[in-house]
């Protein structure tokens, strides 16, 4: 099954560039069909959706918000390696706290993507200013 459902630019690049670091770091041969099959098929949407100049006007944003899906892939493991032996100390707190002030560049990032754009769908978050 296949399901077709509107989404923002934003929202289709952030799941592309989660599937790129997926494709590098899956061993597994069957999970890597799985995510090579979809990043396929999306790919393959946004060479319909976006011109050359586009893909041009896209390219450093989606690079911006790969490096940061890059970043949470990597405080993700570090703190699931802390769960894992029980260490819970300030550097199981600092990555927890990493976790959503890297997930708030992620939303700006995807949030400049669906103005650039015009997108008619935007994402909006409304969590309390901790800085």
């Amino acid at each position: 099954m296949l399901i077709q459902a509107p989404i923002s630019l934003g929202e289709l690049i952030d799941k592309i560039t989660i599937l790129e670091i997926k494709a590098v770091n899956i061993g597994d041969e069957a999970k890597l069909k799985n995510v090579t099959h979809e990043l396929t098929i999306l790919n393959n949407k946004v060479n319909e959706l976006l011109d050359s100049a586009g893909q041009a006007t896209l390219a450093p944003l989606k690079q911006a918000l790969k490096d940061i899906n890059q970043e949470l892939w990597v405080i993700e493991d570090d703190i699931r390696d802390c769960e894992y032996v029980k260490d819970f100390s300030d550097k199981f707190i600092q990555l927890a706290r990493a976790v959503y002030v890297t997930n708030d560049k992620r939303a700006k990032v995807k949030k400049d993507i669906n103005l650039a754009f015009g997108s008619e769908l935007i994402e909006e978050k409304s969590y309390k200013d901790y800085q």
